[in-house]
């Protein structure tokens, strides 16, 4: 007799998938030249099924930072408080040619997976 299957938590799914596709992201706009936290917050909100918030962004930039893949620095503002802008490391900018690396080669095994799917019988 066969158990009824359950049925995959999607929610869940698509949240672990953003997270690992998140930091991608975000050491491929920071190689393009230095941002401000607020301003790397509103490109990714710009990424189509990303779905960010500040309360996911400034963490996941801090522990980027205390690991050592990003830098920063604070410019006075004279319209608020000082903003932190956010570059790239010699060793972010190695991460993210390992990071590129190696998504390129899994979205190719996963493509190939998706585009073959019809030949299964």
């Amino acid at each position: 007799m066969d158990t009824p299957s359950k049925s995959m938590d999607f929610g869940n799914w698509t949240t672990q998938v953003r997270k690992g596709l998140l930091e991608l992201c975000i050491v491929n706009l920071l190689a393009k030249g230095e941002l401000y936290g607020y301003d790397l917050v509103k490109q990714l909100a710009g990424v189509r099924g990303l779905v960010v918030t500040e309360g996911t962004i400034y963490p996941l930039l801090s522990r980027l930072r205390k690991s050592g893949i990003l830098k920063t620095r604070l410019v006075e503002s004279s319209s608020g408080p000082a903003r932190k802008y956010y570059s790239l490391t010699r060793e972010g900018y190695q991460d993210r040619e390992r990071l590129n690396g190696y998504w390129n080669e899994l979205s190719l095994g996963v493509s190939e997976i998706l585009d073959n799917q019809g030949d299964q019988s």
